[in-house]
């Protein structure tokens, strides 16, 4: 049963001497260097592996590692998606704390 890719095709510019050695590499493996590309990404692609975190933070806080911290946060951001939040400038929260 044949398999069905899904193929994208993109146009990718490359410094003429790159492809003189790309070239070279591809006829020492008896390749086109269309193939010998794209053997090559294909690999690389297949080599590298994403990790994707729900931790917002820049910096990695583990504060945000908490599942209630996190279930407090999409509370939050849906709040204010509802309209139903109120965001504060600095100087009111100063005001309101008294700082």
């Amino acid at each position: 049963m044949a398999t069905t890719l899904n193929i994208k095709r993109k146009n990718i510019d490359l410094p003429a001497d790159t492809l003189q050695k790309l070239s070279l590499m591809a006829v020492a493996q008896g390749k086109s260097l269309k193939n010998y590309i794209e053997t090559l990404l294909i690999a690389k692609a297949n080599s590298v592996v994403v990790e994707v975190s729900e931790n917002p933070s820049p910096s990695g806080d583990t504060w945000f590692n908490d599942p209630q911290n996190m279930d407090s946060v999409k509370r939050g951001v849906a709040e204010m998606k509802a309209g139903k939040g109120k965001a504060y400038t600095m100087e009111e929260l100063r005001d309101l704390l008294s700082v």
